[in-house]
């Protein structure tokens, strides 16, 4: 018997030891995301599959996304709540892609800052390879009016959060997404962020970003959200108005080459987004361009975010001609 057990037991260790051979280090280096000590660049999409006709996230067509991403060259996906599906992660996993995970502040308590959830969810979910980062709030900086009208409220909180995630687990850093340019105030009000996301529109001219990010911090950042919508609200530059697959490619590949040649000062990005969301104007049932004001934005090429129309592929998952253009460049720049 005593025999078995000693059997038993050196058969748990060594198959603990595997484990935890196996466990992936994501960690922050000066301007570099390293992933097991490697430089990880981030070839992504925005995600939230909300199909037609329904107003929520539902991961049914998670199969044939993952297809459409590995043939893409896409390696890693953004979500803006928690995947709560140990199956979800591992098939994305097994797809050999990573996950940013993003945490609201106010989410009815459902693994949220505000309730302090957020971290019930670290604790469940830190050892599982397809994470990549925890990514804290999206664009907040613009709602102060979520904050008693004092965003400084939200500052403090993230950076709260953030340092309770370095002692939950130190195996992953931790990241916001910024709306636009932080100024050296709110860096120095969030030191416990390892990198910065940043929400950029600047039509299809990223360039000036990575300067200004580069005379500012040497942390990592990426684009968390950058791209172009299908939609041209009215006539410009030879495109015409309308659904306007043309307009979206063009403007995504000057981004992507931007961002490819500044790998010195950018980690990557994450197109928004992966797929069109029906959802957004008002009936899921129907496409809409929904309200518009030309030239009231850095969207590219008519100022306009019409929102149902940003996706790579369309609701039926058939690509536009900017999935081509991306998996041309990810593809290109391994």
């Amino acid at each position: 018997m005593f025999k078995f057990q000693f059997l038993l037991l050196i058969t748990l260790l060594i198959l603990t030891g595997s484990e935890t051979l196996k466990k992936e280090i994501v960690r922050a280096d000066n301007r570099q995301i390293l992933l097991n000590e490697k430089a990880y660049f981030i070839k992504g999409v925005c995600y939230n599959p909300v199909p037609k006709g329904e107003t929520s996230r539902d991961f049914k067509n998670l199969r044939e996304d993952l297809k459409l991403m590995t043939e893409a060259g896409i390696n890693t996906i953004r979500v803006y709540t928690p995947i709560a599906s140990t199956k979800v992660l591992d098939k994305i996993d097994s797809a050999g892609i990573k996950v940013i995970i993003g945490f609201g502040y106010n989410q009815n308590g459902v693994f949220d800052i505000h309730s302090g959830s957020f971290i019930d969810y670290i604790k469940k979910y830190k050892n599982h390879k397809a994470i990549l980062f925890w990514e804290l709030g999206n664009e907040y900086n613009y709602h102060p009016e979520w904050f008693e009208n004092d965003i400084n409220n939200w500052y403090k909180a993230l950076d709260n959060a953030a340092k309770l995630i370095h002692e939950t687990d130190p195996s992953h850093p931790v990241s916001t997404a910024h709306g636009e340019m932080p100024d050296s105030i709110t860096l120095l009000q969030n030191k416990n962020i390892d990198i910065w996301g940043l929400n950029v529109y600047r039509w299809d001219n990223p360039a000036k970003v990575f300067d200004e990010w580069n005379s500012l911090s040497t942390k990592p950042m990426y684009l968390s959200e950058a791209g172009a919508d299908s939609y041209m609200s009215t006539i410009r530059d030879n495109y015409t108005q309308g659904e306007n697959e043309t307009a979206q490619a063009d403007a995504l590949r000057n981004i992507l080459k931007q961002t490819f040649s500044r790998k010195d000062i950018c980690s990557g990005l994450t197109i928004f987004s992966f797929i069109d969301e029906w959802w957004k104007a008002g009936n899921p049932d129907t496409q809409a361009p929904g309200g518009f004001a030309p030239y009231s934005s850095g969207v590219p090429y008519d100022g306009t975010a019409n929102e149902e129309y940003w996706g790579l592929v369309k609701i039926n998952r058939e690509p536009k001609k900017a999935f081509q253009v991306v998996k041309n460049q990810f593809l290109q720049n391994n």
